[in-house]
């Protein structure tokens, strides 16, 4: 077993509170991935578990017994740096053979073991190769290799995929993907990439300024944000924001004003909102939920004419950047779809795909 369970933890720096008192269960076998801004605290948290950094106050514990005080050897953990930290004077079968041999391990049992972890990698045509004669991918496979050699109940994962090209990345999120499925071990893993984190995470715990905002499965997170920050944070593009307010008619129907627009949505259909009237909302919209054209058989569409300013073309789809009386929109259409630039066009979004979000809290209205 590997559960890491985080007691109200918290790091501080000085006066600066890093990590603000976290409580945090990371299961047996689960790759639980960190994601956040750059500084909102995850690599911060992924130290804290290595004991490379010393905890302010709460406690950290690993399969029940609390590492406070134990030292970054004592606790059973391996991890895979952004720059590798291979030895540059070692081969690729030194680099993965060197901490077994402090062990004091037998060389048969050692030769083994590396070469098992090397046909797992798909290393094993480098092993007789120093890191200088490597590409990035190698070397980031062998500083994976390094980990595994270890069998650690728990690896930390910090950003290990940034200094490669997207290609390279891609083909790692793959191999990463696999090992885990394979090692059946705890992985607790740090990105700034939402994308990473989506396709790798069994669950995900999305960071800013030093606290947890959410944990929940990616799928969850993407249907359910609990705020605008994680709204606007996971999804590519990021989802769509338009302020407004919400007006309770005497009828009891209820409109929501887009701001500066003078155009109204009936919103009847969600009547959280009626807790609301009169105080300034956000309502969110996905791009790939804006359509170019109503879809046969959809209902409770609204359409919006808004001002084409600039195509994204990938190829597969177009990015439209457009905006509606000053407000940004970008929507996610097909290749197909004619976009000329400058121009007016339709854009219709269905009405059960809105999100609300309360504009002085954040936090999302169910």
């Amino acid at each position: 077993m590997a559960v890491v369970t985080f007691d109200q933890v918290s790091k501080n720096y000085g006066s600066f509170q890093a990590l603000k008192p976290t409580a945090l269960e990371i299961r047996d076998k689960e790759f639980m991935v960190l994601v956040g801004p750059s500084g909102c605290g995850k690599s911060t948290l992924l130290r804290v578990i290595a004991g490379l950094e010393e905890i302010s106050s709460g406690s950290l514990y690993i399969d029940g017994e609390m590492v406070n005080q134990l030292s970054p050897k004592e606790r059973d953990i391996a991890v895979v740096f952004q720059n590798y930290a291979l030895y540059p004077h070692m081969t690729a079968y030194e680099n993965l053979a060197f901490c077994l041999k402090i062990r004091g391990m037998r060389k048969e049992d050692i030769h083994t073991i590396v070469l098992e972890t090397a046909r797992m990698l798909d290393i094993e045509s480098i092993l007789g190769r120093k890191p200088k004669d490597m590409s990035g991918g190698q070397r980031q496979r062998v500083a994976i290799g390094r980990a595994i050699v270890r069998r650690p109940r728990v690896f930390l994962f910090d950003e290990p995929l940034s200094n490669l090209d997207a290609r390279l990345r891609g083909q790692m999120r793959v191999e990463i993907a696999r090992l885990h499925k394979k090692l059946q071990t705890t992985i607790v893993y740090v990105t700034h990439d939402q994308v990473e984190a989506m396709t790798l995470g069994d669950r995900i715990a999305v960071m800013n300024a030093g606290e947890i905002q959410q944990i929940d499965t990616p799928d969850n997170l993407y249907r359910y944000p609990c705020n605008k920050f994680v709204a606007g944070f996971i999804g590519s593009p990021i989802m769509n924001f338009l302020p407004g307010s919400v007006r309770k008619e005497g009828t009891g129907r209820l409109l929501f004003d887009i701001a500066g627009s003078g155009q109204q949505l009936d919103v009847s259909h969600f009547p959280a909102l009626a807790a609301f009237d009169n105080k300034p909302l956000s309502l969110g919209i996905r791009p790939e939920h804006l359509l170019a054209a109503p879809v046969e058989g959809q209902a409770h569409l609204v359409r919006w004419e808004v001002d084409l300013q600039f195509v994204e073309r990938l190829g597969h789809e177009s990015f439209a950047m457009t905006t509606f009386f000053q407000h940004p929109l970008t929507a996610r259409l097909p290749a197909n779809t004619p976009l000329t630039v400058p121009s007016s066009i339709s854009l219709y979004a269905a009405l059960d795909q809105l999100h609300f979000f309360d504009e002085t809290t954040g936090l999302a209205i169910r």
